[in-house]
């Protein structure tokens, strides 16, 4: 793949857990290319700017074997440690009940707007299964399954959050 292919995957499918800016996606090709884990071709075009088209090396795919059989360190290799909607929140006591209602309603608007792109997965997976394999695709649906459930979890956390914040107001 190209580094512009590889942002547009990284955009289409790995930014619903893991987001990169296209300057840090070359950086890194570079770095590993360096690492001897890639090898890159020149490719030129004439119609188009010429590309660099990189694949990935023996060495290179040991280093992915070696990453992938190490363990996450810490309980919270799981939990997104910053949250400043959440820190926001925590302190909105100090505030008035309507604006932390607005913040709410705010992130549940922005939330079903993104949780609307995540019903494409589904539509992707199934286009890429004929190019990587069941197997391969197999872990990509598990990882798309968190998705799901986590998006679920969040909708339902913001609505009782609201009716909590709404309840208190009636009373």
């Amino acid at each position: 793949m190209t580094g512009y292919e590889l942002t547009k995957e990284f955009d289409e499918s790995l930014a619903y857990f893991w987001h990169a800016m296209s300057q840090q996606i070359y950086k890194e090709l570079d770095t590993m290319e360096k690492s001897g884990w890639l090898v890159s071709e020149r490719v030129m075009q004439s119609e188009k700017p010429n590309k660099r088209v990189y694949s990935i090396t023996e060495k290179g795919k040991a280093a992915l074997l070696e990453w992938l059989s190490k363990p996450e360190a810490g309980v919270n290799r799981f939990m997104q440690r910053k949250n400043p909607f959440l820190l926001r929140l925590a302190f909105s006591g100090e505030a008035s009940d309507e604006l932390a209602l607005g913040m709410l309603y705010d992130f549940r608007n922005q939330y079903l707007s993104f949780a609307e792109s995540l019903d494409d997965v589904e539509e992707m997976l199934a286009k890429e299964e004929a190019i990587l394999g069941p197997k391969v695709m197999k872990y990509w649906k598990i990882v798309a399954l968190h998705g799901e459930i986590i998006r679920k979890a969040r909708l339902a956390w913001v609505e009782k959050a609201i009716a909590i914040l709404e309840n208190e107001k009636e009373e």
